[in-house]
């Protein structure tokens, strides 16, 4: 990489269409493995791990979508800031920040370097940020603001944003806003991950949707992992997950579906407790659901109590709102929904047509949950036709409002530790994630009011002012509060991250015993 000036300098936001990361463009695909050592090797902290993952690649690794938490969640990258078990922003590749007048913020650097051997520096943190800013989709964590990062010298940089934003450390501990390499951004807007991260194992091998393969990170700055390496399978299939730990082919299994915990050994099963709400998105834009009252009908068919002990057996909450039990303030400072249609009588909903209902295999609670909602639906009246598949089949179309309903589980503080940014980014009228199709005039000025409010208190009444206006227009339907199950047998394997904000599972402690 160039050498810095003492001089400030800005990279340019430039329109950077995004290639996919193919298997081709990486290594051999991964071979089965069972407890494979590094160099023969014996003892816990030169084995390899072997884990299964329940979401393949969506976007063919690109940092952009949420492909960038799977990532995170093998430690292959790093941002900026973390996040605590608090929501807090704490240090990551940035050791201190201050606020610099009502939009910016001035950050300090650690001494660190990518895996491809380059310099961690102010001019890689802007040439990240800005692609970050300018890829297409842009990450959901800038939906609601826009970034520009400038370099101070060679260890300083300089963000501001175009509005005061009071949780700009927080947001960029987002896995989408990862800090790579120069190595990283190819000709043709072309971004790979693969080598050229910060963190303690580097992505080496790709085999598609199938598996993966990463390496220990030798000069990661925080020290060796204390495993050689993971060896990565993507399983769709809860079942195959949960049988991967069972029969000890796998040390790690991600989500293991409810049904399947019993069948467990219970030092096998670990539950953690999340702000996931898995919420019914209906179209309101084309369609039988554009008509309120009809959303309001769909709505009043929903039986969360009957969910959460037919489906998970009781390891769910019931819907309380868009924010859950993980989101602990939320019940005190909640409001009733505003402006509610009154619902389509059952005799006039029997007259719409029939409606598509779409979910995916990846949570393996979801299916079942389709087929009880939709029992629930037609109780009421509806004509429904399932529609089932992986779901990097499904997301383009279901961001594009090709389905009539959507069941989606959404970690409502993922993005930024804090609900502003869900609620930006799935229900206003320029959301990236607006699989509702939501543009209300008054749901946008209350995310609005939110995104801008100072003071802990004064945000946390702003949002539930929005949950309110969105729970009012009937486009999202609560279903239940999840909890979900990792699966590890805590005996022989170390470390294993439990984290709420499901950022972290695989860390630099983890390791076998």
């Amino acid at each position: 990489m160039s050498s810095q000036s003492s001089q400030p300098s800005k990279y340019s936001v430039r329109r950077r269409p995004l290639l996919a990361l193919g298997a081709a463009a990486l290594l051999v695909p991964v071979a089965a493995c069972g407890g494979s050592t590094d160099g023969g090797a014996s003892g816990g902290g030169d084995q390899r791990l072997r884990a299964v993952m329940a979401f393949p690649p969506a976007q063919a690794m690109s940092p952009y979508g949420d492909d960038a938490v799977t990532l995170s969640r093998l430690s292959v990258i790093e941002g900026l800031t973390r996040i605590d078990e608090e929501g807090a922003a704490k240090p990551a590749l940035a050791t201190k920040w201050q606020r610099d007048g009502a939009k910016g913020w001035e950050f300090t650097l650690r001494d660190a370097r990518f895996q491809d051997g380059d310099a961690v520096d102010a001019e890689a943190v802007v040439r990240s940020l800005a692609a970050a800013q300018d890829a297409s989709p842009k990450p959901r964590v800038l939906s609601d603001v826009k970034l520009t990062a400038e370099a101070e010298g060679k260890r300083t940089v300089r963000i501001t944003t175009d509005e005061a934003d009071p949780l700009l450390p927080q947001r960029l501990a987002n896995p989408s806003l990862a800090i790579l390499s120069e190595g990283a951004y190819g000709k043709g807007g072309k971004v790979n991950p693969a080598g050229h991260a910060t963190g303690p194992y580097t992505l080496t091998e790709v085999n598609g949707a199938v598996s993966a393969k990463l390496e220990r990170n030798d000069t990661y700055w925080g020290g060796k992992a204390k495993a050689s390496g993971v060896d990565v399978k993507f399983v769709a299939d809860g079942t195959a997950r949960a049988n991967a730990l069972r029969t000890g082919t796998a040390d790690i299994a991600e989500y293991v579906p409810v049904a399947q915990a019993s069948l467990l050994d219970e030092k096998q099963i670990h539950e953690v407790p999340t702000a996931r709400t898995n919420t019914l998105y209906l179209n309101t834009e084309n369609g039988v659901f554009a008509d309120p009252a009809v959303r309001a009908a769909a709505r009043s068919a929903i039986d969360s109590k009957a969910l959460v002990d037919g489906v998970y057996e009781g390891r769910a909450d019931t819907a309380q709102g868009l924010l859950g039990p993980g989101v602990p303030w939320a019940a005190d400072a909640r409001e009733a929904p505003e402006g509610r249609a009154k619902a389509a009588s059952k005799a006039e909903v029997a007259k719409t047509k029939e409606i598509v209902l779409a979910t995916y295999t990846n949570r393996p609670e979801l299916p079942e949950v389709a087929s009880a909602v939709q029992q629930q639906l037609e109780a009421r009246g509806f004509t429904v036709k399932q529609y089932v598949r992986d779901y990097a089949q499904m997301e383009a179309d279901a961001l594009a409002g090709k389905y009539d309903a959507f069941i989606q589980a959404r970690n409502t503080l993922l993005d930024t530790a804090d609900p502003v940014s869900y609620l930006g980014s799935d229900f206003t009228c320029e959301g990236s994630f607006n699989i509702a199709q939501l543009c209300d005039k008054g749901v946008d000025e209350a995310v609005a009011k939110a995104a801008g409010a100072d003071g802990l208190d004064a945000r946390h009444a702003a949002e539930m002012e929005a949950e309110a206006k969105i729970l009012g227009a009937d486009a999202a339907v609560p279903l239940v509060h999840e909890r979900f199950v990792q699966g590890f047998d805590s005996g022989k394997v170390d470390g294993v991250a439990l984290d709420p904000m499901e950022r972290r599972l695989i860390t630099a402690e983890t390791r076998l015993r």
